[in-house]
């Protein structure tokens, strides 16, 4: 009855985000039981991703008031779920496991918990994560890889997404600490990923984060991107959240990196260009590429767009000004969708999922 139930709850979050397959060695149970308890799982079952107050689930499941919203908030302090608190309205729904239960434990990530992503991950949960890829998360250049007299809309600027989100929340890189966990961390920065908004406000209320301002939040970001991350909002125009990946810890990138043409799963609208009569051939630009889309050939470095992904890192650190980032044919270029849910439907459709 009780390995019912964890199925039960596996197919659920299937259905959600990038997904949650099952395995043939049943990992997925075993990471689920490590989570919650037959009783938490039985709540999240009865919830959805819509929002909606302790009372009214309290009413539709029959139960105590009482102990249905302590049972809430337990499940919310512990990153169970997603609790959004406006005045004196408190609301609660049902979460992916990606962005939402694994990122969640930001503050409780062990050993123990590492590994089973870890297995988790080559057994099922990185092929999810690449054929999802491109309605997840984009990538945005970094600001100064860009020529003045390109014109980057704003969704396509992170910048301009940091200056317009009235809350930002900056937190730990939960893939960064999960790879360092099984002793196998790039050792790039760890505070690095931002959320916004009510999900900006559920950080802040579980002590998950620290708020900052714009001009800090971009102050990190470039920290970040000097580092070598590459700046990933979420696929919406408005996103929930914005990541500084890696292509060694990061999940999206490092599912990508294990195909032969990343470049056609994701969402971005530039591509690396070089300009082999300035080459050097130095280098740099080899170590600063994520995606193993630059190699060096008769002396000089060129650019495989199948891989390159357009974040621009090559770019900043080209000591001759060789490459530069420019747009990708207008047939190719691409709008983000505008908000989140409707990220979460074009994901379901991808996915072939309906609801």
């Amino acid at each position: 009855m009780a390995q019912d139930i964890y199925r039960e709850l596996q197919e659920r979050l299937d259905k959600y985000s990038i997904g949650f397959p099952a395995t043939q060695s049943g990992i997925e149970i075993e990471l689920l039981k490590e989570l919650f308890s037959q009783e938490d799982a039985a709540m999240f079952l009865a919830l959805t991703p819509m929002l909606e107050t302790a009372q009214s689930v309290a009413q539709r499941l029959s139960k105590p008031l009482d102990d249905v919203a302590e049972q809430l908030e337990k499940m919310a302090k512990a990153g169970l779920l997603f609790r959004r608190k406006k005045g004196d309205e408190v609301k609660y729904g049902a979460i992916p496991f990606i962005h939402g239960l694994f990122e969640f434990q930001v503050k409780r990530l062990n050993s123990k918990l590492a590994q089973m992503v870890e297995s988790y991950g080559s057994q099922g949960l990185d092929e999810a994560v690449s054929k999802s890829a491109k309605y997840f998360l984009r990538v945005v250049p970094v600001e100064k890889s860009v020529e003045v007299r390109q014109t980057v809309a704003s969704f396509d600027d992170a910048c301009t997404i940091l200056k317009n989100q009235k809350l930002i929340v900056v937190t730990d890189c939960i893939c960064r600490k999960q790879k360092k966990l099984v002793d196998s961390g790039c050792g790039k920065p760890l505070e690095a990923c931002f959320m916004f908004g009510s999900m900006a406000q559920y950080y802040l209320d579980h002590n998950m984060g620290r708020r900052v301002d714009a001009d800090q939040a971009i102050s990190i970001m470039v920290e970040a991107q000097q580092a070598g991350l590459v700046t990933q909002p979420a696929t919406a125009q408005n996103p929930a959240g914005m990541c500084n990946c890696c292509g060694d810890c990061c999940g999206v990138l490092r599912s990508l990196n294990a195909l032969p043409n990343p470049a056609q799963m994701v969402f971005s609208n530039h591509v690396a260009l070089v300009n082999i009569d300035d080459c050097t051939a130095c280098e740099t630009c080899i170590d600063r590429c994520q995606m193993s889309a630059i190699t060096i050939e008769d002396d000089a470095a060129r650019v495989n767009t199948a891989r390159c992904i357009g974040c621009g890192l090559c770019v900043t650190t080209c000591p001759t000004d060789a490459i530069s980032l420019v747009k990708k044919p207008e047939e190719e270029l691409a709008v983000p969708p505008q908000t989140g849910l409707d990220q979460m439907m074009l994901m379901a459709k991808n996915r072939g999922i309906s609801f």
